[in-house]
């Protein structure tokens, strides 16, 4: 079983040494790492270097200074580890002495995924109570429209005075798209609305 380590820091100028040195005295013959990446950025070279050198041997286990080194999110940890034990690949993270190839490592990360779950269903459990509420007071959810009814008769005036959508939208300063978008729902909505 070879150890093989991942290291990383938000920024640049963040020295890595502190995880370096940790996952050498741990006993990583090779250690990958990313510099200057943060932790909602979804492309990390230095950790797909090391899942994809990780899938072509067999036995290895990744090694971590801390868990937030591995995982954007909670969520995002979970899968990873889950993809990892998929492929009968333990982890250990050191800072919370956690283990995936010992069966009290494994527990920890079942209950990992339990609470995972449980914040999933939560957060989905709120959205859903949120958007009956505001239907109860007629209110649609979501974002509030860039293109409010006033704009979008302004952006018409313009249009009828021979500007293009994209002169008008950025008169109004709004996105070209969304001026597009707002013309189109009030032609068809005016189309529904018409006489037969």
């Amino acid at each position: 079983m070879t150890l093989i380590g991942y290291a990383r820091v938000s920024t640049h100028d963040q020295d890595p040494a502190l995880q370096l040195d940790a996952l050498r005295r741990a006993g990583c013959s090779r250690i990958f790492e990313d510099r200057g990446v943060s932790d909602a950025k979804a492309d990390r070279p230095g950790l797909g270097q090391a899942l994809a050198y990780l899938r072509e041997r067999e036995g290895d286990v990744p090694v971590v200074w801390k868990l937030d080194r591995l995982g954007r999110s909670l969520a995002h940890l979970i899968d990873t580890v889950t993809e990892l034990e998929g492929r009968g690949v333990g982890l250990r993270s050191l800072t919370e002495a956690i283990d995936t190839t010992t069966a009290g490592g494994r527990l920890i990360f079942h209950v990992f995924g339990a609470l995972g779950q449980f914040e999933r269903d939560l957060i989905r459990e709120r959205t859903r109570a949120g958007l009956a509420a505001a239907a109860a007071r007629d209110r649609k959810g979501g974002r509030k429209p860039v293109v409010t009814p006033d704009k979008l008769k302004r952006a018409q005036a313009l249009l009828g005075q021979g500007l293009n959508v994209r002169e008008a939208a950025m008169r109004l300063k709004v996105s070209k798209t969304a001026l597009y978008q707002a013309l189109a729902a009030d032609k068809a909505g005016a189309a529904a609305g018409a006489p037969a």
